[in-house]
Protein backbone atom coordinates (compact mmCIF):
# COMPACT_ATOMS: atom_id res chain seq x y z
CA UNK A 1 0.00 0.00 0.00
CA UNK A 2 1.51 3.09 -0.60
CA UNK A 3 2.70 5.48 2.09
CA UNK A 4 1.87 9.12 0.45
CA UNK A 5 -0.96 9.96 -1.20
CA UNK A 6 -1.41 11.67 -4.47
CA UNK A 7 -4.17 14.44 -3.80
CA UNK A 8 -5.82 16.77 -6.27
CA UNK A 9 -4.21 20.15 -4.93
CA UNK A 10 -2.33 20.87 -7.50
CA UNK A 11 -0.04 24.54 -7.64
CA UNK A 12 2.40 26.52 -10.22
CA UNK A 13 5.97 27.92 -9.63
CA UNK A 14 5.90 31.15 -10.32
CA UNK A 15 9.49 32.33 -9.17
CA UNK A 16 12.91 30.53 -9.13
CA UNK A 17 15.87 31.91 -7.50
CA UNK A 18 19.22 30.77 -5.87
CA UNK A 19 21.37 32.47 -3.45
CA UNK A 20 24.81 32.57 -4.73
CA UNK A 21 26.91 33.21 -1.87
CA UNK A 22 25.34 33.29 1.68
CA UNK A 23 28.41 35.38 2.95
CA UNK A 24 27.81 37.96 0.46
CA UNK A 25 23.43 38.44 1.21
CA UNK A 26 21.20 36.30 1.70
CA UNK A 27 19.28 37.68 -1.29
CA UNK A 28 18.25 35.35 -4.25
CA UNK A 29 18.86 35.97 -7.68
CA UNK A 30 15.76 35.44 -9.80
CA UNK A 31 16.03 32.64 -13.08
CA UNK A 32 13.58 31.22 -15.08
CA UNK A 33 14.39 27.61 -14.26
CA UNK A 34 16.76 25.33 -12.12
CA UNK A 35 18.49 22.03 -12.61
CA UNK A 36 17.17 20.20 -9.21
CA UNK A 37 19.94 17.72 -7.94
CA UNK A 38 20.39 15.76 -5.02
CA UNK A 39 22.58 18.39 -4.01
CA UNK A 40 19.71 20.78 -4.45
CA UNK A 41 20.26 23.94 -7.29
CA UNK A 42 23.73 23.57 -8.49
CA UNK A 43 25.68 26.73 -7.37
CA UNK A 44 22.89 27.44 -4.46
CA UNK A 45 24.79 28.59 -0.89
CA UNK A 46 21.81 26.04 0.63
CA UNK A 47 23.13 23.37 -1.60
CA UNK A 48 25.15 20.58 -0.96
CA UNK A 49 24.35 16.20 0.64
CA UNK A 50 24.90 17.35 4.05
CA UNK A 51 25.18 21.37 6.16
CA UNK A 52 26.57 21.83 9.71
CA UNK A 53 24.29 21.97 12.55
CA UNK A 54 23.11 25.14 13.48
CA UNK A 55 20.64 26.74 15.59
CA UNK A 56 17.41 24.87 14.41
CA UNK A 57 18.62 21.32 15.63
CA UNK A 58 20.59 23.27 18.61
CA UNK A 59 18.16 20.61 21.09
CA UNK A 60 19.78 17.37 18.80
CA UNK A 61 23.60 18.17 18.16
CA UNK A 62 26.09 20.51 18.90
CA UNK A 63 26.83 23.62 16.20
CA UNK A 64 28.53 22.60 13.59
CA UNK A 65 27.83 19.07 13.84
CA UNK A 66 27.79 17.69 10.26
CA UNK A 67 24.22 16.22 9.13
CA UNK A 68 21.94 15.33 6.50
CA UNK A 69 21.38 18.73 4.47
CA UNK A 70 16.76 18.93 4.25
CA UNK A 71 17.50 23.00 3.93
CA UNK A 72 18.17 22.81 0.48
CA UNK A 73 15.48 24.81 -0.65
CA UNK A 74 13.35 27.53 0.57
CA UNK A 75 9.89 27.42 -0.89
CA UNK A 76 7.17 29.74 -0.70
CA UNK A 77 3.55 30.14 -1.00
CA UNK A 78 2.90 33.22 -3.70
CA UNK A 79 -0.12 33.75 -1.52
CA UNK A 80 1.52 33.74 1.95
CA UNK A 81 4.07 36.56 0.64
CA UNK A 82 1.24 38.63 -0.30
CA UNK A 83 -0.31 38.31 3.35
CA UNK A 84 2.99 39.03 4.37
CA UNK A 85 3.51 42.06 2.03
CA UNK A 86 0.28 43.72 3.31
CA UNK A 87 1.70 43.31 7.01
CA UNK A 88 5.05 45.00 5.89
CA UNK A 89 3.02 47.89 4.27
CA UNK A 90 3.83 47.07 1.07
CA UNK A 91 1.73 46.11 -1.97
CA UNK A 92 3.67 43.09 -3.28
CA UNK A 93 6.93 41.44 -1.84
CA UNK A 94 10.08 40.91 -3.63
CA UNK A 95 11.05 36.85 -3.13
CA UNK A 96 14.69 37.84 -3.52
CA UNK A 97 14.95 39.77 -0.34
CA UNK A 98 14.03 36.64 1.36
CA UNK A 99 16.53 33.89 -0.12
CA UNK A 100 13.35 32.15 -1.40
CA UNK A 101 14.40 28.92 -3.57
CA UNK A 102 10.86 28.58 -5.25
CA UNK A 103 7.44 30.61 -5.09
CA UNK A 104 4.91 28.19 -5.39
CA UNK A 105 0.79 29.69 -6.27
CA UNK A 106 -2.49 27.60 -5.92
CA UNK A 107 -1.69 25.38 -2.29
CA UNK A 108 -3.71 26.42 0.25
CA UNK A 109 -2.24 26.75 3.75
CA UNK A 110 1.55 25.98 2.39
CA UNK A 111 3.79 26.77 5.33
CA UNK A 112 1.51 24.25 7.30
CA UNK A 113 2.48 21.21 4.83
CA UNK A 114 2.54 17.93 6.64
CA UNK A 115 6.57 17.18 7.11
CA UNK A 116 7.23 14.63 4.36
CA UNK A 117 5.16 15.86 1.60
CA UNK A 118 5.91 15.79 -1.57
CA UNK A 119 6.03 18.41 -4.13
CA UNK A 120 6.23 17.15 -7.67
CA UNK A 121 6.71 18.48 -10.90
CA UNK A 122 5.56 17.39 -14.44
CA UNK A 123 9.35 15.89 -15.60
CA UNK A 124 8.90 13.44 -12.54
CA UNK A 125 11.13 15.72 -10.46
CA UNK A 126 9.71 15.77 -6.43
CA UNK A 127 11.22 17.80 -3.62
CA UNK A 128 10.35 16.59 0.22
CA UNK A 129 8.86 19.16 2.67
CA UNK A 130 10.95 19.19 5.89
CA UNK A 131 9.38 21.33 7.76
CA UNK A 132 8.15 25.03 8.27
CA UNK A 133 10.79 27.63 7.67
CA UNK A 134 10.65 29.98 11.02
CA UNK A 135 11.18 33.49 10.47
CA UNK A 136 14.31 35.33 11.03
CA UNK A 137 15.59 38.86 11.21
CA UNK A 138 18.05 38.59 8.72
CA UNK A 139 15.54 39.50 5.60
CA UNK A 140 15.37 42.78 7.61
CA UNK A 141 18.19 44.38 5.96
CA UNK A 142 17.75 43.71 2.48
CA UNK A 143 14.14 44.61 2.82
CA UNK A 144 14.83 47.89 4.54
CA UNK A 145 17.41 48.62 1.84
CA UNK A 146 14.33 48.61 -0.65
CA UNK A 147 11.91 49.47 1.63
CA UNK A 148 12.58 51.71 4.59
CA UNK A 149 10.92 49.70 8.23
CA UNK A 150 9.08 47.65 6.52
CA UNK A 151 11.82 45.10 6.84
CA UNK A 152 11.25 45.47 10.40
CA UNK A 153 8.17 44.03 10.20
CA UNK A 154 9.06 40.93 8.56
CA UNK A 155 9.98 38.63 11.02
CA UNK A 156 6.47 38.96 13.09
CA UNK A 157 4.84 39.18 9.72
CA UNK A 158 5.80 36.31 8.52
CA UNK A 159 5.06 34.08 11.75
CA UNK A 160 3.03 31.15 9.99
CA UNK A 161 3.34 32.09 6.32
CA UNK A 162 7.08 31.87 6.08
CA UNK A 163 6.78 28.69 3.74
CA UNK A 164 8.79 25.42 4.08
CA UNK A 165 12.23 23.89 3.63
CA UNK A 166 12.56 21.39 1.30
CA UNK A 167 15.21 18.54 -0.05
CA UNK A 168 15.45 17.16 -3.68
CA UNK A 169 13.77 13.43 -3.76
CA UNK A 170 14.09 12.98 -7.55
CA UNK A 171 16.08 14.79 -9.65
CA UNK A 172 15.04 17.03 -12.79
CA UNK A 173 14.45 20.31 -14.83
CA UNK A 174 12.18 22.98 -13.22
CA UNK A 175 10.66 25.85 -14.96
CA UNK A 176 8.28 28.88 -13.88
CA UNK A 177 5.04 28.21 -15.12
CA UNK A 178 5.52 24.71 -14.40
CA UNK A 179 2.80 23.10 -12.05
CA UNK A 180 3.65 21.32 -8.65
CA UNK A 181 1.02 18.26 -7.32
CA UNK A 182 1.34 17.28 -3.65
CA UNK A 183 1.51 14.35 -2.51
CA UNK A 184 0.50 13.92 1.48
CA UNK A 185 1.94 11.17 3.82
CA UNK A 186 -0.82 8.24 4.80
CA UNK A 187 -0.93 8.56 7.90
CA UNK A 188 -3.19 10.44 11.02
CA UNK A 189 -2.12 13.04 12.94
CA UNK A 190 0.07 12.16 15.73
CA UNK A 191 -2.25 12.25 18.62
CA UNK A 192 0.42 11.18 22.14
Amino acid sequence: MPALLPTDITGEIVWIGHVPDRDTSLQSEPTQDAQLTYEGIPGEAHGGLTRPACVRVRSQYPKDTEIRNVRQLSVMSAEELAEVAAECGLDAFDPRHIGASLVISGIPDFTHLPPSSRLQFPDGSSIVVDMENRPCHLPAKPINADHPGAGDKFKAAAKGKRGVTAWVECEGHIHVGDSVRLHIPDQRAWAP
